[in-house]
């Protein structure tokens, strides 16, 4: 029997980039749980904003997240109002300046994510699972 590798683990920096880009030696366990606490806010608060991926990156005093959406629209809001509510707390929650970053995805449809998600949200919706699979290989 063969080892097994984790797919991810094995993919990144040569296909996939890191979703953390920081280093620490000393305080590396705070930062990490201060990372998921910082992605999981972002999932519940944007849930409707298809976000795809949430990116972090880390420097001095300062953290740079980039978050990747199918509909910047909702995640800036009217006049930068819910990105500004997100900033507020967000710097808060790390005690640090929060510089947030927000990128189109353009196709929707091609990424994996935000097509498993949709397919929840059908199933949830009690669409036939057969309806929600066809629909999603058709948009592809």
């Amino acid at each position: 029997m063969g080892q097994k590798v984790h797919p991810i683990g094995l993919r990144v920096g040569i296909i996939r980039d890191w979703e953390s880009k920081w280093y620490a030696e000393k305080d590396y366990a705070t930062l990490l749980h201060e990372d998921i606490k910082v992605r999981k806010y972002i999932e519940t608060a944007l849930k409707d904003a298809s976000v795809s991926k949430v990116e972090i990156e880390r420097a001095a005093n300062r953290v740079n997240i980039t978050i990747h959406t199918a509909k910047p629209g909702m995640v800036i809001g009217k006049g930068g109002s819910e990105v500004e509510n997100l900033r507020k707390y967000l710097s808060d929650l790390t005690g640090k300046r929060v510089h947030i970053n927000i990128i189109e995805i353009k196709r929707a449809d091609l990424d994996a994510r935000l097509v498993a998600e949709n397919i929840a949200r059908q199933l949830e919706n009690r669409v036939s699972f057969r309806r929600a699979q066809k629909q999603a290989i058709q948009r592809t």
